[in-house]
């Protein structure tokens, strides 16, 4: 997956190296050491984010705000400013930037924030395209069905819009849980208002409670002003809690007690704040028998599973796939590549199990296009779904089948059946399911290669 690119803009040496060294790891990195060599750049290449210092000799922050504006108006803008500048920052908010950051500053606060906005700018440009691809099928907002299963879905969706209940959505990891709390945001009263998405577990635990409710100046090290968090941000909205069941136990306490009061107490703070707020949670987990387990509180439970919606895994809905693929072909497609399937490609997408569901789907169309030639995608390029498009172990025929033939077939779904098992329990991290397995690393590489296993496909969405 290509990784955003940021463009950091600062005319201290210092703090490009700085920032360059915190960003690396996560985004491709582009430095200007003065305004306008950033003009020149944001006129010449795209970027996801751009960072840059407010107070510069020639062009000014204010400036490589308005232009990117007016030439990349999809890209988010984070200005740094020192305490001295704070009001110029809040008043750039006003004509479209994104945030500020306030110098000084922890490395882990401009990661976070960058992250956000990285995140904010693809679900930006993801929801455009889905909308324009949907132009003509079975939709409601950026839902679309074909199957019975999916019809069903939509109608809960449609009624969860015109009602403000806390929405849980359930269901495998990749079905689509996050396009179904969109649909249902975008479709009520409060879509003109922000939809704000958190994974809960992708967030470090030391760093959620502050993440969720903010902290107020001299919290704790680092805390220089004043920070919303996300129940503040998202008021008169909707806030997205992706996998609710990887919360902590001690924020689980903490989380309930806002749903019920509708207040927030920021971090460092005695001042109860109301929030108003709409709820969604979602979960790829079975949170009953993680109650059971002890590892998810029941009252949390009762508290968002007002208005339950399960969305079914692709392989139980596959009259969905050629709209789907279709879907992603469009939303992929370039100047010169393949704008179609062939009736056999279908027919092979159509006979795959789809471990990693629609995630697995897009990854997989837009993987054949970028290696495919000719005016349509043919089977060929979808020829690592046959080994897990065969039959069930209970179905394989022995009267067809050689004694030795009986064993390899059953050996390699077994051995398949294995791999998509470990890596959703691990969601899709080659190294534990190494350790899992109990083999090397290389090997686990080879095995998922062999077999068509994606290790993408089961990992959380924005990991």
């Amino acid at each position: 997956m290509t990784r955003p690119r940021v463009l950091v803009v600062d005319d201290k040496d210092t703090m490009v190296m700085l920032l360059s060294r915190i960003l690396s790891s996560e985004f491709d990195v582009t430095t200007a050491a003065d305004g306008t060599r950033a003009l020149g750049l944001i006129a010449s290449q795209l970027f996801d984010v751009v960072v840059s210092d407010i107070r510069m000799p020639g062009a000014d922050g204010m400036a490589v705000l308005r232009e990117t504006r007016r030439v990349q108006p999809d890209a988010e803008v984070i200005l740094m400013t020192a305490f001295a500048t704070v009001q110029a920052a809040v008043e750039a908010m006003k004509q479209g930037a994104y945030d500020y950051l306030q110098k000084p500053f922890e490395p882990d606060e401009a990661l976070l924030l960058v992250r956000r906005a990285a995140e904010r700018k693809q679900l930006r440009t993801q929801a455009r395209d889905l909308e324009a691809a949907l132009a003509s099928a079975h939709r409601f907002q950026n839902l679309i069905a074909e199957s019975p299963q999916m019809h069903k879905v939509l109608e809960l969706v449609r009624r969860a819009a015109t009602s403000d209940v806390t929405v849980l959505t359930t269901g495998e990891s990749g079905v689509g849980k996050e396009v179904v709390a969109r649909a249902v945001h975008s479709a009520s009263n409060r879509a003109q208002q922000r939809f704000i998405a958190i994974n809960c577990g992708a967030m470090p635990e030391q760093l959620f409670e502050a993440e969720l409710f903010g902290y107020v100046k001299g919290a704790f090290t680092g805390g220089a002003a004043d920070h919303r968090g996300l129940f503040e941000q998202a008021s008169g909205g909707t806030l997205f809690l992706d996998e609710i069941g990887e919360l902590p136990l001690a924020m689980q306490v903490k989380l309930n007690r806002v749903l019920q009061e509708r207040t927030v107490r920021r971090v460092g703070d005695t001042t109860e704040r109301p929030v108003d707020v709409r709820v969604i949670a979602a979960t790829n987990i079975d949170l009953p028998v993680a109650i059971a387990a002890g590892r998810f509180r029941e009252d949390l439970y009762y508290r968002i599973n007002v208005f339950p919606i399960h969305v079914p895994p692709l392989r139980d809905r596959r009259s969905d796939v050629p709209l789907l693929a279709e879907l992603f072909l469009q939303r992929h497609h370039k100047d010169g590549q393949p704008d179609g399937f062939t009736p056999d490609a279908l027919a092979l997408l159509m006979d795959y199990e789809w471990p990693g569901n629609v995630r697995e789907l897009e990854n997989l169309v837009q993987r054949a296009l970028a290696v495919s030639d000719g005016p349509k995608l043919g089977a060929a390029a979808f020829e690592q779904l046959r080994p897990l498009s065969g039959p069930s172990l209970t179905d394989l025929r022995p009267e067809t089948l050689t004694y030795r033939d009986m064993l390899e077939a059953a050996r390699e779904r077994a051995t398949r059946d294995y791999l998509v098992a470990v890596m959703k329990d691990v969601g899709g991290n080659v190294t534990q399911a190494a350790e899992r397995a109990g083999i090397e690393r290389e090997s686990m590489h080879r095995l998922l290669k062999k077999h068509g296993v994606r290790s993408d496909d089961f990992k959380p969405r924005g990991a």
